[in-house]
């Protein structure tokens, strides 16, 4: 599964984007990656890795929502039903 987010264009600077993607190891568990930052600029990125495919979903859906509520916009969508914006 994988999201990108972004946030909209303000006058001189390049929009922030958000990337959530999930993917199953050879070994059967899950790992989470985030990845954050300016377009064109500074980025940060961090891993977290499940056993169970429940508490991978879960992660990756709170980290979604975490940022629809900051105001990102998903822009691209993969693998996944459409995601509830309230």
């Amino acid at each position: 599964m994988r999201i990108y987010m972004q946030t909209k264009p303000v006058a001189a600077e390049s929009p922030r984007y958000y990337e959530i993607v999930l993917q199953q190891d050879l070994l059967g568990g899950w790992t989470l990656y985030r990845e954050w930052g300016q377009q064109g600029g500074r980025t940060s990125s961090k891993r977290e890795i499940y056993l169970e495919r429940d508490d991978a979903i879960a992660a990756f859906t709170q980290a979604r929502d975490a940022q629809v509520k900051r105001g990102f916009l998903v822009v691209f969508s993969q693998g996944l039903e459409a995601p509830h914006v309230r």
